[in-house]
């Protein structure tokens, strides 16, 4: 099988040859269909964060295919069956945080394309717990991004528990903005939506996003705060800088729900500002098997829309520059 490979951090990825793996118990073969490319893949390869992956491996974790080859005691999936591979590749179950409904937050959870070899592959192997059941009628390209870029926004608005008539801020409206617009839409919220490139902004007003704010002319804190300031603000860019922009245009009691991870980010939390505004500042990161079945769920009945650009394996080093330039408006989808 052919497989994209980070050798050394900040390198090229190599395409290369390697044996198709074979399933162990509890673990099925899929052959991929489709892989997203998202902003945590980049940080994989290029070894950003404190806790690092071990080269050489294969990134990603969106991805969609065909159940090809079932490993011993595995009999709720079936060959020929959609599944997805997110990011969530294994939880222990038996945990605190498992048992109380936060498997994201297991301690000894494995993560596909950083503990495991991932998507960027014709083949890979899923533990058979954790492979996503994909709905009959969802397209696999719609499918790889919304395994990752759309739970994690999703349950980001649930973790912000996101009421009818609030005002929601999204900030960064890229690939996973522009699914954070439509599900604060379906819950009821006014949304404004901040960025600076016009192709964003464009996207996010045909997506329904109520109020625009290009942060290259307008502060957006000041313009939140004309609204009233935001009940809710959901910083999804890879830029510590986008997360402090909307930080003051919260209201009193007023959420920041952190989703994305720029390398060595920070932001200052005024002590006094923030207590005696009663605003939160949380962190919130992916979502549960439950949360992505919904997300699933909400696509096939035709309330989403995903954008996306589709690219061949072989150009995964020329998709990577794009997104870091910041030339891409929603998300890449390696197409298998």
């Amino acid at each position: 099988m052919r497989a994209a490979v980070v050798h050394e951090f900040g390198k090229p990825l190599v395409i290369e040859e390697r044996p198709a793996p074979e399933p162990g118990p509890g673990q099925v073969r899929i052959r991929l269909e489709a892989s997203g490319l998202c902003h945590t893949d980049i940080h994989a390869a290029h070894g950003d964060w404190p806790v690092k992956p071990s080269p050489p491996f294969v990134p990603g974790h969106e991805g969609v295919g065909i159940v090809e080859e079932l490993g011993e005691g595995v009999t709720h999936l079936k060959i020929g069956q959609r599944v997805a591979a997110p990011w969530l590749g294994r939880a222990c179950g038996r945990c605190e945080h498992c048992l109380s409904g936060w498997e994201t937050l297991c301690e000894s959870q494995e993560n596909t394309g950083y503990g495991r070899d991932g998507g960027y592959a014709e083949q890979m192997l899923v533990w058979a717990d954790f492979a996503q059941p994909v709905p009959d009628g969802i397209d696999p390209r719609d499918a790889a991004p919304l395994t990752c870029a759309g739970v994690t926004t999703f349950k980001a608005l649930k973790v912000a528990g996101v009421r009818p008539a609030q005002l929601v801020v999204v900030s960064g409206v890229g690939g996973l903005g522009h699914l954070a617009v439509q599900y604060a839409k379906i819950a009821g919220a006014t949304v404004a939506a901040v960025d600076v490139t016009d192709a964003k902004l464009e996207m996010a007003a045909e997506l329904g996003a109520d109020i625009l704010i290009d942060a290259r002319k307008e502060d957006p804190a000041e313009v939140l705060q004309r609204h009233g300031g935001a009940h809710v603000a959901l910083a999804t860019a890879a830029d510590d800088r986008a997360f402090a922009a909307v930080y003051g245009g919260l209201r009193r009691g007023g959420k920041l729900v952190m989703v994305g991870l720029p390398a060595d980010g920070s932001i200052k939390v005024p002590i006094f500002e923030t207590v005696l505004k009663g605003v939160s500042v949380i962190g919130s990161i992916v979502g549960t098997r439950q949360d992505l079945d919904e997300v699933y769920r909400l696509h096939a009945a035709g309330r989403t829309r995903v954008i996306y650009r589709t690219r061949r394996l072989d150009e995964v080093n020329e998709s990577i520059e794009e997104v870091m330039r910041g030339e891409v408006s929603a998300r890449i989808v390696f197409e298998m």
